[in-house]
C-alpha cells in the first residue's frame, strides 16, 4: 500500500459506493437516504495495478459544534488531513451546491492532493454538473459512475503518477534493513551522512511529550505543542543535526486505546504512527513517568521489537518526580518483567520541558544504533557454541539427539544468526531463547532484536546407499582400449 485516498463530499453523493467498488466487497452501508456513514472506514482498495488504502468518510455538513454531525465533520477533516489524496466528489445530476463551494475551499487549504469528481455521470442529465464542476477550481472534473464502474480509467490516470511519486518517497524514507553480512565489508556498517540520516521515530501514547521533546531536541518551537492530548495528527519528520549527528526524527500521533468512537477517531493517527516504526532504525519509546508501562506502551514497544527496530526507552516529566531512585527502581524492576524481550535496552530518564538527560538520550540512541549494526565473525560464534553447548547440551526429544554443528552470522539491521543442526523442527523454544539470551551477554548486545534460524544439515553418509563396484572389475574396464605399450 504505497498511498491513502479518502473520499469526502457531502451526504448522499455515492461515496460509499465507490468505496465499495474500490475494495471489491459490500463493506460500507448504502442506502438513499444521507448520512448512512458516520465513522471512518478503511478498506485495501485495487485499482488496476494499483494498491493503495482507501477511506471511506462522513458526509461533510455544516455544522462545527458538538452535535453528532459536528463529530462526524471533524472526523472527516481528521481524514483530509491524514490521507495522501482526496477524491473530492459531487452529484453531478444535482450540480455544484453552496456546501460544496465551502467543501472546496476546505480542501484546497488542507489536502495535500486533490482530485475532483462528478458521480452519478452517466447520460445526458448530468451534462451541465459537469460543466458547473470546472467553477471550483481544483482542475478538471472526472465524470464517474461509482454504481456503474464508468470512468475508474480516467481516476487510474490521474492516481499513476502519484503513486509513483508516493512509492519513490516511501523507498528514500525507508531505512536498509535485514542486510546481508559479507564479513570482509570495508564499509560496514553504514555510515550516518547528511544525505542517509540515522532515522529515529519517537512513538508513546498522547501528551506523553513526544513534540516537546523533539523541539528540546532541534532548539526551536518547530512542532505544535500544548496541554491537550492529541495536538499531533500525522508523522511529521524533521531533520536536524544532534551533536554532529545527521538524523531525520518522526514525531508521531499518540497511540492510545479508548473508547469506540474516540478509538474510531484516532485510527488513521495510530496508522500513521506504525508506518513511523516502519521507516526508523532507532524508536525512542517515551513514557510519562507518573503514569510508566500501561498497555499501549507495552504494544508499541513490542511493535518496534517485532519490526526488527533498535529501541530505547524514554522516561519523560521526570523533573517533577520527587523519589527519583526509588521511582528509577521501579521502572527498571517493571521494564524487565513486562518486555523480556527487550532485556538489556538502554532505559532513561529526561525531562522534555526542561531539557535534562538529552545527553543521556543521545548516547542511548547511537548505542543502540551500533548494536542493531553489530557484526560477529563465524570464528568467534563457533568458539562461543561449543563452550554453550558444553554448558547446556541441546535436549533429545523422542530420544533423537539435536546436533548442532556450527554457527554464522547471516544478516545485520538487526543481527540474525544461523544455526545448522540436525532435526530444527524439533528444536524446543526455550533452548533457542537460551542461544538468543548467551549473544546478548557475551557480544554486548542488549536490548536489540535477534533473529535466530536453525537450519538442517543432515548427518548421513554422502555414499551410503551407493552401489558397490568390484575392484577388480573396474580395473578391467579401464583397461579396455589402452594402447599395449608394444
Amino acid at each position: 500500500m504505497t498511498f491513502s485516498l479518502a473520499i469526502v463530499g457531502r451526504p448522499n453523493v455515492g461515496k460509499s459506493t465507490l468505496f465499495n467498488r474500490l475494495v471489491g466487497k459490500r463493506l460500507a452501508l448504502v442506502d438513499d437516504q444521507p448520512g448512512v456513514t458516520r465513522d471512518l472506514r478503511e478498506g485495501a482498495a485495487r485499482l488496476g495495478d494499483l494498491r493503495f488504502t482507501v477511506i471511506d468518510t462522513a458526509g461533510l455538513e455544516e455544522a462545527t459544534d458538538e452535535s453528532l454531525q459536528g463529530r462526524m465533520r471533524k472526523l472527516t477533516e481528521r481524514a483530509v488531513d491524514m490521507a495522501d489524496i482526496c477524491l473530492f466528489m459531487i452529484d453531478a445530476r444535482t450540480g455544484v451546491t453552496p456546501m460544496d463551494e465551502v467543501l472546496a475551499e476546505i480542501l484546497r487549504k488542507r489536502a495535500k492532493h486533490v482530485i475532483l469528481a462528478a458521480n452519478k455521470g452517466e447520460g445526458s442529465a448530468a451534462d451541465s454538473g459537469v460543466i458547473e464542476a470546472w467553477g471550483l477550481g481544483l482542475g478538471e472534473p472526472i465524470r464517474l459512475s461509482a454504481e456503474h464502474g464508468e470512468g475508474l480509467n480516467d481516476l487510474y490516470a490521474l492516481l499513476m503518477p502519484l503513486a509513483d511519486e508516493y512509492e519513490e518517497r516511501a523507498e528514500e524514507d525507508a531505512p536498509e534493513t535485514d542486510v546481508d553480512v559479507c564479513e570482509d565489508d570495508p564499509d560496514a556498517p553504514r555510515p550516518i551522512t547528511k544525505a542517509k540520516p540515522l532515522q529515529i521515530a519517537v512513538v508513546g501514547r498522547p501528551n506523553a511529550g513526544k513534540s516537546t521533546l523533539i523541539n528540546q531536541i532541534m532548539g526551536e518551537e518547530r512542532l505544535l505543542t500544548g496541554p491537550e492530548a492529541g495536538i499531533t495528527r500525522d508523522a511529521i519528520s524533521v531533520q536536524v543535526d544532534w551533536d554532529d549527528v545527521p538524523m531525520r526524527i518522526f514525531d508521531t500521533a499518540g497511540m492510545r486505546k479508548k473508547a469506540k468512537i474516540q478509538e474510531k477517531l484516532e485510527k488513521l493517527s495510530v496508522s500513521d504512527g506504525l508506518r513511523a516504526v516502519k521507516f526508523a532504525e532507532v524508536v525512542v519509546v517515551l513514557l510519562d513517568a507518573a503514569i510508566p508501562f500501561e498497555q499501549q506502551d507495552l504494544r508499541i514497544a513490542d511493535l518496534a521489537e517485532r519490526e526488527g527496530r533498535a529501541v530505547v526507552i524514554a522516561v519523560n516529566k521526570w523533573d517533577v518526580e520527587e523519589d527519583k531512585q526509588a521511582k528509577l527502581r521501579e521502572l527498571r524492576e517493571e521494564f524487565t518483567r513486562l518486555l523480556p524481550q527487550l532485556r538489556g535496552a538502554p532505559l532513561v530518564t529526561v525531562s522534555a520541558k526542561t531539557g535534562k538527560g538529552l545527553d543521556r538520550l543521545h548516547t542511548a540512541i547511537m548505542k543502540a544504533q551500533a548494536v542493531w549494526n553489530r557484526r560477529v565473525t563465524t570464528a568467534q560464534l563457533n568458539r562461543w557454541l561449543a563452550g554453550m553447548l558444553e554448558q547446556h547440551p541441546p535436549p533429545a526429544p523422542q530420544g533423537k539427539r539435536i546436533k548442532l554443528r556450527y554457527m554464522t552470522q547471516a544478516k545485520t539491521r538487526p543481527p540474525g544468526f544461523v544455526v545448522m543442526c540436525s532435526h530444527p523442527d524439533k528444536m524446543p523454544d526455550s533452548y533457542s531463547r537460551y542461544l538468543v539470551n548467551g549473544l546478548r551477554e557475551s557480544f554486548d548486545m542488549p536490548g536489540t532484536p535477534i533473529r535466530l534460524y536453525m537450519r538442517g544439515q543432515s548427518d548421513k553418509n554422502p555414499y551410503k546407499g551407493r552401489r558397490k563396484v568390484n575392484a577388480g572389475a573396474l580395473t578391467k574396464h579401464l583397461g579396455k582400449g589402452r594402447p599395449s605399450g608394444r
